[in-house]
């Protein structure tokens, strides 16, 4: 039993990363889904999908990287943990390296990067930033 299911993801992305593979397994939820949909959308990776492996449902992500095969992604790290919680209003979602990078955040209008939580005027859980 995985006590953080993101976390989980975000590492297996950041060891497949490193390791320059070219696509990672990870086990599917919602939330998990619409990761990696922003992820896709703002260009960190090639593409997703869903794919059944028996009763198991997995998430196959497709990994981008530069013309000189370093990783688009160059750091990905969990910022609301089960153990402490980080939150923020419409006002307070901070930027990440001055616009540069990308929040995800869950919301009560659903999973969106800070930027569209700030256009919307909606606060939430501040789950990963990416750059």
């Amino acid at each position: 039993m995985i006590s953080d299911p993101i976390a989980d993801m975000l590492t297996r992305v950041r060891n497949a990363l490193k390791a320059r593979h070219p696509k990672v397994d990870v086990p599917s939820s919602g939330l998990k889904m619409e990761i990696s949909r922003i992820l896709k959308e703002e260009g960190y990776i090639l593409n997703y999908k869903l794919v059944e492996e028996g009763a198991a449902k997995i998430i196959r992500i497709y990994l981008k990287y530069t013309a000189n095969n370093q990783p688009v992604i160059s750091k990905i790290e969990r910022v609301s943990k089960p153990g402490c919680r980080s939150y923020a209003g419409s006002g307070e979602i901070p930027k990440v390296l001055g616009g540069l990078g990308v929040n995800i955040l869950t919301t009560s209008k659903g999973v969106m990067t800070g930027s569209e939580a700030r256009k919307a005027g909606v606060g939430g859980e501040i789950l990963c930033r990416l750059w």
